[in-house]
């Protein structure tokens, strides 16, 4: 099993960092008691499940972590487990700021000043720190700089899930849909519904895909819609977003959105994304 410590300040980003590691598949255990991380660690190792990688929080929450942590670390390693430690942290003046707008009182003290806790934490993390395999300051970071630090820095550069890109047409007869991140309406495109030798057939018919691509509306609008998308795409990836939702709709989803569906598909292929086209109202009606 591969177990990662996660430790740190307090209001260095170990919510986040959890976060991002839950999303690329780590099982993740806040603030577990010291004496109970041998016999966790054996009941996953024998659970049915194949739980292959954990991260757990340890920090100045769990005070009898800080009296035995070295003993835990070295019996987990010489159980067979990979053990790594990653601590988080950053300077006071920012950590005092941050406590400050979540106006929380600093838990490593009952009574004082959020300055006395931070350095009387400091001082009881100093050999967890030292004993860390990656330090991470997140002083200069935000949450989304900070969750892509965090799984380059476990996984590789290259180890991150690629972006999820969800294209789906609909029919606003049938109403948009609720997990939308994009709609774009094409009710302004020309009809083949009012082709009584195409209203039968679906976008994904070539008669029906040819009649829709070639009108002139049809060419500027997708020039216009692509450049758009080629602009977003990278932006979403910079703000740490993994799962895209866009939604093209017509009147009843049966030709239009999902001759423009099809046609975002060809414009994915090869953007390092994991694709999934879906056409929610293509069997309900007629658009």
């Amino acid at each position: 099993m591969r177990i990662l410590i996660i430790s740190g300040l307090s209001g260095s980003g170990k919510s986040t960092a959890v976060r991002a590691l839950e999303d690329e598949g780590f099982f993740c255990l806040d603030n577990l008691p010291v004496t109970l991380v041998p016999t966790f660690i054996d009941l996953v190792d024998n659970s049915k499940d194949r739980v292959r990688d954990v991260a757990l929080v340890v920090d100045i929450r769990g005070r009898d972590f800080l009296k035995g942590y070295e003993k835990v670390i070295q019996e987990i390693g010489e159980a067979g487990n990979s053990v790594e430690i990653l601590f988080l942290d950053a300077t006071d003046e920012v950590l005092i700021q941050r406590f400050s707008e979540t106006r929380r009182r600093h838990p490593a003290l009952e009574s004082g000043s959020v300055s006395e806790g931070i350095r009387f934490e400091r001082e009881q993390l100093a050999g967890l720190r030292r004993l860390a395999t990656t330090i991470i300051d997140t002083s200069e970071l935000n949450v989304h700089q900070l969750k892509e630090l965090v799984i380059s820095r476990i996984k590789g550069e290259q180890g991150a899930r690629e972006m999820t890109v969800h294209l789906q047409s609909f029919g606003y007869r049938f109403g948009i849909p609720l997990e939308a991140d994009l709609v774009m309406d094409v009710r302004f495109l020309p009809n083949p519904h009012f082709i009584p030798e195409l209203k039968a057939f679906s976008g994904l018919d070539p008669k029906v895909r040819n009649f829709v691509m070639e009108k002139p509306e049809t060419v500027i609008f997708l020039e216009k819609f692509l450049d758009m998308m080629a602009f977003l795409l990278p932006s979403y990836r910079r703000e740490g977003k993994s799962y895209l939702t866009v939604s093209i709709g017509c009147t009843g989803g049966r030709h239009r959105s999902v001759v423009i569906a099809e046609a975002l598909r060809d414009f994915f292929v090869g953007k390092n994304v994991t694709l999934k086209v879906t056409h929610r109202d293509m069997e309900k009606g007629v658009s």
